[in-house]
């Protein structure tokens, strides 16, 4: 699955074909449905409740403060650090952004948090233990953001693996950890983006 992970990854990033945020979506949806074939959903395990909502909204807010913090330092610090970022943030550039919205919040979040942190994250912990299976699984999804040759990119995706690996570890629910994802993803890309 890790294998077909990176070439989907590298088909998003690298590939010139189609629209960035429709590949992003599409290869997420696949990884998100062959894993849930593997490894079925059990009843109640994407069940919505108040506190996954508190939990998702906060770590969202939260993880969006890291990254205004991260920009604020970066710039600060590399040269580069603006051309990529903006980079980023022109990936897809003329799609809606009521599309992107969209596909981040109900599409792209939520499947990436099925396959990469219920599904991956969990098989390396419990095949290497808890920190050990956590490092490998933030690694793993920093590191098929490579294709997009974009430091900052790369960075940011460990950052953000991190943070909803380590939300995954402590809650030991995915909803919260779906809800973080989809949330921040779909606010910080189309709606207020890190000024």
């Amino acid at each position: 699955m890790i294998g077909l992970a990176a070439g989907l990854w590298f088909a998003v990033f690298y590939l010139p074909f189609s629209n960035f945020w429709l590949k992003i979506s599409i290869s997420a949806a696949l990884l998100a449905g062959l894993s849930i074939r593997i490894q079925p959903i059990q009843p109640g395990e994407l069940r919505i409740d108040r506190n996954a909502l508190i939990q998702g909204c906060i770590s969202a807010i939260f993880l969006y403060a890291i990254f205004w913090l991260g920009k604020t330092v970066s710039k600060a610090m590399f040269s580069f650090a603006s051309p990529q970022i903006d980079a980023i943030y022109g990936k897809g550039e003329g799609t809606s952004l009521f599309l992107v919205f969209f596909l981040l919040l109900l599409v792209t979040g939520p499947c990436e948090e099925l396959f990469w942190r219920r599904f991956l994250q969990q098989n390396l912990v419990k095949r290497y233990g808890k920190w050990p299976g956590w490092i490998l699984a933030t690694a793993v999804y920093a590191g098929v953001h490579i294709w997009s040759f974009n430091f900052m990119l790369i960075g940011a995706a460990a950052v953000a693996g991190a943070f909803w690996g380590l939300l995954y570890l402590r809650w030991k629910r995915i909803t919260p950890v779906i809800i973080s994802h989809a949330l921040w993803s779909s606010m910080i890309f189309s709606v207020v983006p890190v000024p």
